[in-house]
C-alpha cells in the first residue's frame, strides 16, 4: 500500500529506533486507533539564521526517554497512556533540497491523518513547516485561531516563498487563520503592529501574572478552533540555547509551561514544536525543553478526556 506522501512505497515515513516517549511506532497512522499522531519534519531549508533544525525531531525523540520513566508527569495526577492513544509515525521523507516537495508531502500527510479522525503533534524542523500544516488543518476545521509562542512574530512580508519568518503573513492572506482571534506570546524582536494579531511581548509576559496572561489569551481566542505552535526560541537562550535565532530576554521554561497548561481548555485541533537545533547545545537542554513542552501539550489533551 502506498502511503500519503506521494508515490513512494512503504519507506515514505521513517523513524528512529523508538518513538517519542517510547510510544508505539506506526508507519500507517491513518489505520491505527490513535487519537494523536506524532510526525517529525527534518527540514531547515527556510532558516534565516543558523541551520540545524533538521536534526530537531531526532533530538526531541531521543531525550524524551528521560521523561518516560514516570507513570504520571508532575504536576499532572494521571497517566497519559491511560487516557490518550498516541503513536509516532516517524519522519516525513521528501526529495533532498526540494522545499516545495516537502511542503506538498507534509500537507498531504496531514490531510490524510485528519481525514482519518486523528489529530497531530508535529516536531520541526524550522518554523516554515507550520504553514503546510495550517493549510491541511484549515481544510478540515475551517479558519482557526493561532496561539503562537515565539521570539519573532513571523509575519514578515519581505521573505522568499519558503522562509521561516513569513508563515503568519501568508496564513491570514490565505484565509487559514483569523489574526483578530490570534495571540503571539514572548515576542521580543521588531514586528508589525497593525496586522490584527495580539502581541504579548516577552517583557510584559515576564512581568505579568500567569493567570492574567492566560485569561487574556482565552478572551481573544474564544471558542474558535486553535492551532498551537511553539517555537523553542520563545524561551530565553539560558533555557534553550540550541536554536537557529536565539534572542535574549525570553521566557523561562517554568513560565512558558505554566501559561501553556493554563490553555488546556481551548479547542486545540493541532500542535507543533519547532526550531530545535541540537548542534548548538551540547547538553540537550533545548531538546529536553521541547520534549517537555510536547509532553505537556499531550497531557492537556488527555486531561479533557477525564473531565
Amino acid at each position: 500500500m502506498n502511503n500519503t506522501l506521494g508515490n513512494r512505497p512503504d519507506n515514505s515515513l521513517v523513524s528512529n529506533a523508538f518513538g517519542f516517549l517510547r510510544f508505539p511506532l506506526h508507519f500507517q497512522p491513518y489505520e491505527s486507533d490513535a487519537e494523536w499522531v506524532i510526525t517529525g519534519v527534518p527540514f531547515d531549508m527556510a532558516t534565516s539564521g543558523r541551520s540545524g533544525a533538521r536534526f530537531g525531531p531526532a533530538a526531541i525523540r531521543q531525550v524524551s526517554t528521560h521523561l518516560a520513566w514516570e507513570s504520571s508527569r508532575w504536576p499532572w495526577t494521571f497517566s497519559l497512556r491511560d487516557r490518550l492513544k498516541v503513536v509516532d509515525c516517524g519522519d516525513v521523507v521528501f526529495n533532498f533540497g526540494d522545499a516545495q516537495d516537502m511542503s506538498e508531502r507534509l500537507q498531504g500527510h496531514a490531510e490524510r491523518v485528519l481525514a482519518a479522525g486523528k489529530r497531530m503533534l508535529t516536531f520541526g524542523g524550522d518554523h516554515f513547516v507550520t504553514l503546510p500544516l495550517l493549510r491541511a488543518h484549515a481544510k478540515h476545521f475551517g479558519k482557526m485561531a493561532l496561539v503562537h509562542f515565539d521570539a519573532h512574530t513571523d509575519t514578515y512580508a519581505n521573505g522568499s516563498k519558503f522562509d521561516h519568518g513569513t508563515m503568519f503573513y501568508h496564513a491570514p492572506n490565505e484565509g487559514l487563520i483569523d489574526p483578530h482571534h490570534s495571540v503571539q506570546i514572548g515576542i521580543r524582536t521588531e514586528h508589525e503592529t497593525d496586522n490584527g494579531f495580539t502581541v504579548l511581548d516577552a517583557a510584559q509576559v515576564n512581568d505579568r501574572g500567569v493567570d492574567d496572561v492566560v485569561a487574556q489569551v482565552k478572551r481573544i481566542v474564544g471558542d474558535m478552533p486553535v492551532y498551537l505552535t511553539f517555537d523553542i526560541d520563545c524561551l530565553d537562550p539560558a533555557f534553550a540555547p540550541g536554536t537557529g535565532t536565539p534572542v535574549c530576554g525570553g521566557l523561562t521554561s517554568d513560565r512558558a509551561l505554566k501559561i501553556l497548561r493554563g490553555l488546556g481548555a481551548l479547542n486545540i485541533v493541532g500542535m507543533d514544536v519547532v526550531e530545535v537545533a541540537p548542534a548548538y547545545d551540547s547538553a540537550d537542554i533545548t531538546a529536553l525543553a521541547a520534549a517537555t513542552v510536547a509532553l505537556d501539550m499531550l497531557y492537556m489533551q488527555a486531561q479533557k478526556k477525564g473531565q
